[in-house]
């Protein structure tokens, strides 16, 4: 059962089934927690980086933006008995797709925002793969944390995360 995590979205589950998936990482962070003992996991597809840059826009939809979506992630995967500690963490996206002169620099923006953060919450980052010119796909097994990556077109590929 695929959960789709949209541009601007989370899903978090329990469920043994589900397969969270989220396509087209181009300059947006996808980040994915697991926490094996309890075997839930959660991906987060956040496209900008403060939810200052437009706060009505992170009223509605705090998932659009790093600083808000990232901790409300972590939130919901301990609502289901994740402990902070155990959680294995996966990073992946923040290219330069549409921005090739680095004008805006978005995707770099949008990585150090959540390096900022996990920073200064003593969260270490088990799996990253970010920057370059290049899409990238992510799937979560539920049941097993088994991480997948397809990166613009190539095959899905094993992430060593676990």
């Amino acid at each position: 059962m695929d959960l789709v995590v949209g541009v601007g979205d989370m899903k978090v589950s329990n469920n043994p089934e589900a397969v969270i998936v989220t396509y087209a990482l181009g300059s947006c962070i996808g980040l994915a927690i697991y926490d094996p003992f309890v075997k839930v996991g959660g991906v987060l597809h956040y496209m900008l980086p403060e939810s200052s840059l437009d706060p009505v826009k992170a009223g509605k939809n705090p998932f659009m933006f790093g600083d808000t979506g990232i901790p409300l992630l972590f939130k919901e995967t301990y609502k289901y008995g994740a402990v902070k500690n155990r959680l294995k963490v996966m990073v992946l996206g923040g290219a330069q797709i549409l921005d090739q002169g680095g004008l805006f620099n978005i995707g770099n923006r949008n990585h150090t925002v959540l390096r900022k953060m996990f920073w200064k919450n003593n969260i270490t980052i088990d799996f990253e793969e970010v920057g370059g010119t290049v899409n990238r796909t992510l799937k979560l097994e539920v049941k097993t944390g088994e991480a997948l990556m397809k990166i613009s077109g190539n095959e899905l590929r094993k992430i060593p995360w676990i």
